[in-house]
């Protein structure tokens, strides 16, 4: 297994219209992201073969993309099918095929797969509940100056939040919680107990009655977190993030804030949007800053017992690295008591 095998997000929908075309990076590699004449996207890589120019520069042809250099024009497979330059003599050939990656439309997204022959034939991840009656989704694109790992445990980390986001979402008070990690099939899941309060500036409407939150995290291989909070009827919360990896370290992270606020969906989306960039907006400052001191002293990280869930998180993404499927890694399950 390795993480070419993955699908990875590389725009919203809406945004690839049917005469654009994206620049997209992805794994290190460069991507030219359009329509084809069938409105499907399509993914090449981003570079002519004649003189090395990047094909994203370009312009869409009905459903072909033309190099702005010298004009040549590839399908939606990668095939140059006219080279000016050659006028009435140009031949199609074989050897004139740039590099083309499969793609899938879903959810809103426009998804990307580098492997040719997968390990695995991997779905793309559902967001939850995305487009169902009674739901709303707010979505919020930002880049982080770190790299999937450390983004993807920042998502799914308790203690920092009462220090990152103060006020916003839980102020440090020393309340004792509990929580139960366990790693099993490539995936991390997490459930909490003793939460009641301390959600920031909207506990009072998320949570008026005090009623203990059923709150869990959710990390699935090789890149998606999903933050689930349920404090009752009308009030039931998904913060997904899928974290995609452009180069070693930087992240370009798409999140659906998806809710369900009975009467008040409509009324939330403004208030929900702007606490979902806040915060994120905040995560971004303290991952760069984390991102400086790891480039120049290493991740020799010191755990502590809340740090369970990211020691799972680092033995799932490592085992990809090593090219092992993580679904093979032994089950393992922890209780553990820490304060916020």
């Amino acid at each position: 297994m390795q993480f070419a095998d993955f699908w990875y997000i590389v725009t919203l929908s809406e945004q690839l219209k049917s005469n654009t075309v994206l620049a997209r990076s992805l794994l290190g590699e460069w991507l030219a992201i359009f329509r084809g004449e069938d409105g499907q996207p399509v993914a090449l890589r981003d570079r002519c073969l004649h003189r090395s120019s990047r094909l994203s520069a370009g312009n869409v042809c009905q459903g072909a993309l033309q190099c702005p250099y010298h004009g040549w024009v590839y399908d939606r497979n990668g095939k140059v099918i006219a080279v000016p330059a050659e006028g009435v003599d140009f031949q199609p050939s074989q050897q004139r095929q740039a590099k083309a990656y499969a793609t899938k439309e879903q959810d809103g997204y426009v998804y990307v797969r580098l492997a040719e022959n997968p390990s695995v034939d991997f779905a793309p991840f559902s967001m939850p509940h995305y487009g169902e009656a009674g739901w709303e989704t707010v979505r919020v694109i930002n880049r982080f100056a770190n790299n999937v790992t450390n983004c993807a445990e920042n998502f799914i980390d308790i203690p920092h939040t009462a220090f990152v986001h103060p006020g916003v979402f839980r102020t440090s008070r020393q309340q004792k919680l509990e929580m139960t990690v366990e790693r099993e099939n490539g995936a991390v899941l997490v459930e909490y107990r003793n939460e009641n309060s301390n959600l920031g500036w909207y506990t009072r409407f998320l949570n008026r009655e005090g009623a203990e939150i059923k709150h869990s995290d959710r990390f699935y291989m090789p890149n998606i977190t999903s933050v689930e909070y349920q404090m009752g009827r009308d009030r039931h919360l998904f913060i997904t993030s899928q974290s995609i990896p452009e180069t070693e370290n930087s992240t370009l992270v798409y999140t659906d804030v998806t809710y369900n606020y009975g009467i008040w969906n409509k009324l939330a989306r403004p208030f929900v949007w702007w606490t979902a960039q806040h915060i994120i907006r905040q995560d971004v400052e303290i991952l760069a800053i984390q991102g400086e001191v790891i480039a120049k002293y290493g991740t020799q990280f010191a755990h502590t017992p809340a740090d369970t869930i990211h020691v799972f998180v680092e033995s799932i993404r490592a085992a990809i690295a090593r090219g092992e499927d993580p679904r093979l890694l032994p089950k393992q399950s922890v209780k553990v008591t820490f304060w916020v």
